[in-house]
């Protein structure tokens, strides 16, 4: 099995490369001159833009082919009061220089819309502001001339009280959804609410492929092991949804994400590193079915955390390892 890895948006490696660079509504408002503070939007959000490219090809440099997008490109693109603004044409350069960046190099990208992103919301408000980010995060996407198979992750959302409710609820509201926005979604587990099982039983009723988050899989379970499951997260990513956008003869593979608990008194937070330990444990049950994973990596020191992993892995070069590149491996069942 090939396991490529992949990291969440900021380097802690690159210095001065932040693609999140923001302005609050408050520092725009206190302008007193709205064109003069869309302006200062646009030349943050290029900066943020030009970022990207760099951290991208800092990726290239070391193999790096999976990696997340801050949602943060573009400050204020969705606040109510902005919606009569239209970044892109200003940003237009910047867009297609990464799309062009990431198509040369065969990288697999995505986005994680924030927990505010929820479609199991019982209110129209949440619901019209979750399809406006998720509408935002295509916009994006296709501005960077990216096809389908660049997603966009979300959870459920709430149980509100009643967790089969918020799921059913789910469902409708996703068929209420553009294509285009369908198209481009995976759906994973969470740390608190819903379940592994849960969410699989959410992702086959839509078509939308699962990522299974393993350490949310660790402390929020029904009493599986998380390779129990892996049979059927896996046939997930064989519908039309997921591979939408795909080349046919080389299909979308599987994401997971894996992180470590920050201490045993705060199991939920993510630690700076990954435990190698389980990660292997994990890989070396799903490798005889699974002939390619990408995994993303959710720890506090981003990149960082990515080549210390590929450190600890190479000790593992005689029990089933076989490091293939800066960011990728061999897994032998």
């Amino acid at each position: 099995m090939i396991v490529r890895f992949g990291y969440v948006a900021m380097s802690t490696v690159v210095q001065n490369a932040s693609p999140s660079k923001t302005m609050t509504m408050k520092s725009f408002l206190k302008l007193n001159d709205r064109e003069a503070g869309i302006h200062k939007l646009e030349r943050i959000a290029n900066e943020n833009l030009h970022n990207t490219l760099r951290l991208l090809k800092h990726n290239a440099a070391h193999d790096i082919m999976v990696y997340r997008f801050s949602s943060k490109l573009i400050p204020l693109a969705t606040h109510n009061d902005m919606r009569d603004w239209d970044p892109f044409p200003a940003l237009q350069e910047g867009f297609r220089a990464i799309g062009d960046y990431v198509k040369k190099h065969g990288m697999r990208v995505s986005f994680h819309p924030d927990h505010f992103t929820v479609l199991s919301t019982p209110r129209p408000e949440v619901l019209a502001s979750s399809i406006r980010d998720l509408n935002a995060h295509v916009d994006m996407l296709e501005a960077m001339g990216l096809p389908a198979a660049m997603k966009n992750n979300i959870h459920i959302g709430g149980a509100y009280g009643d967790k089969p409710s918020a799921a059913s609820r789910f469902i409708e509201h996703f068929h209420e959804l553009d294509q285009r926005i369908k198209e481009r979604l995976t759906l994973e587990n969470d740390d608190k609410t819903f379940t592994a099982q849960e969410t699989l039983a959410v992702s086959k009723a839509t078509g939308v492929p699962m990522v299974l988050d393993i350490h949310h899989q660790w402390v929020n379970n029904d009493g599986e092991a998380p390779w129990e499951l892996w049979p059927e997260i896996f046939r997930t990513w064989e519908t039309p949804l997921a591979q939408a956008g795909s080349d046919p003869g080389q299909p979308l593979p599987p994401k997971i994400h894996v992180s470590s608990p920050k201490s045993p008194a705060d199991i939920r937070s993510h630690a700076d590193g990954v435990d190698v330990v389980p990660l292997l444990a994990f890989l070396r049950n799903i490798a005889g079915e699974t002939p390619r994973v990408d995994v993303m990596i959710e720890a506090k020191m981003k990149d960082g955390a990515l080549f210390g992993l590929m450190k600890e892995l190479a000790e593992y070069k005689n029990e089933g390892v076989t490091i293939l590149d800066g960011a990728s491996v061999e897994i032998h069942p």
